[in-house]
């Protein structure tokens, strides 16, 4: 599944809107930066990597060959990129932002509430389009994991320092104090468990395809 890569999962869900009332969205969306503490909940997932809400015009679709459409709404684009499974995540921004998402996707057609949970999973399903390729440089690594090899990374600048011009009475210190402070930062990222069948075929899929690449490149190695 396309969506997928190692821990994380790429979310694209587009929802018309009237367009008489997307300005109405647009000046929630200014008044959301103007006003960064009321998305407290939202900046608090940290399951969260990105997630982006995009008005899209009816005479903004691009021509790409097909002609210029001739739409009767605009569009609200919505992409996320987060750790763990799909109902984790809803789950976690309906308990987190519920009245943010109401607001967010005020101007949506048909828009049932963030709350009842089921009735918000059902229009989400219905209105995400799949994600053709997703590319993720750290497949093994949720932003936690990111985030703790930083830390790591840090600690053993600071302890290359004091390696470099002090003596090894500093440097044991030095480490010492170092291993305390990171060593909730020491795990193991790798893959998660599965999480889902989608989660188990595209682990599947990613092993072939990474034998062939390995097979691919040590005929070249050898030629």
């Amino acid at each position: 599944m396309s969506n997928v890569a190692g821990k994380a999962y790429a979310m694209n869900v587009v929802t018309p809107s009237h367009p008489w009332l997307t300005w109405i969205n647009r000046l929630l969306f200014m008044a959301a930066r103007g006003m960064p503490e009321k998305l407290t909940g939202l900046l608090g997932l940290s399951l969260i990597h990105f997630a982006r809400w995009v008005i899209i015009k009816r005479d903004q679709w691009p021509d790409l060959g097909q002609g210029p459409e001739r739409l009767d709404n605009d569009y609200m684009l919505f992409c996320s990129n987060f750790n763990g499974t799909w109902d984790q995540y809803i789950d976690a921004f309906s308990d987190g932002i519920p009245d943010g998402l109401n607001l967010f996707w005020y101007s949506a057609t048909k828009y049932p509430q963030s709350i009842p949970i089921s009735a918000f999973k059902n229009y989400i399903t219905f209105n995400q389009i799949g994600t053709d390729y997703y590319y993720n440089a750290t497949p093994g690594s949720a932003q936690r994991d990111i985030k703790a090899a930083l830390r790591v990374r840090e600690a053993v600048l600071e302890l290359a320092g004091v390696h470099g011009s002090g003596g090894a009475d500093a440097f044991a210190r030095a480490y010492g104090q170092a291993l305390l402070r990171v060593q909730n930062d020491l795990g193991d990222p790798g893959f998660g468990p599965v999480a889902s069948l989608d989660t188990e075929r595209a682990d599947v899929n990613r092993l072939a395809y990474i034998a062939a690449a390995q097979a691919q490149f040590a005929r070249r190695k050898g030629a």
